[in-house]
């Protein structure tokens, strides 16, 4: 089989990039080149952060900001409106430009996930999360939000690069 052809049957097995790929072309992708993600820097009044508990296969447990990765031909900020919405079950508007650009390569990842180009958006909520998703337990279940008024020490290292904006 040649490269091109290969690339050809890639290309049928991934459907639609603009819904995401399937998860073993997705790998496949960050093993070559950088992922593009959005993450979402919600703070309320009292300028407390919202973050959510996850369990993730290449950077284990913790807190950390909302995020997702960038979809073919996605602008970012639908990106980020997604995000909210399936992090949070929120509505969020965002500051037209990223607050900040963070790349990340993460050394102990020799294979899959190891280098990110991150957009970190300021947004504001436009509609509360869902409280169903609240954490309320310790340890935290993945999926469940809470507000932070400083960085938790449980956070997700790969997110300490956010530290100077909590």
């Amino acid at each position: 089989m040649t490269l091109s052809e290969a690339v050809r049957q890639l290309e049928e097995f991934s459907g639609d990039p603009r819904h995401g790929l399937p998860e073993e072309l997705f790998l496949l992708v960050s093993r070559i080149t950088p992922l593009v993600n959005v993450d979402l820097l919600i703070q309320d009044d009292a300028h407390r952060t919202l973050l959510t508990w996850r369990s993730d296969e290449c950077y284990g447990e913790g807190w950390h900001i909302p995020g997702g990765i960038i979809r073919y031909k996605e602008p970012a900020r639908e990106r980020v409106r997604e995000v909210a919405r399936q992090e949070l079950g929120a509505s969020v508007e965002c500051e037209p430009a990223p607050l900040a650009v963070m790349e990340t390569m993460a050394p102990e990842q020799e294979r899959n996930r190891g280098h990110f180009i991150s957009l970190l958006y300021r947004c504001r909520l436009t509609s509360p999360p869902d409280a169903r998703l609240q954490s309320a337990a310790d340890p935290p279940e993945p999926g469940t939000w809470r507000w932070h008024d400083r960085p938790p020490g449980n956070l997700m290292k790969v997110h300490n690069m956010y530290k100077p904006f909590f």
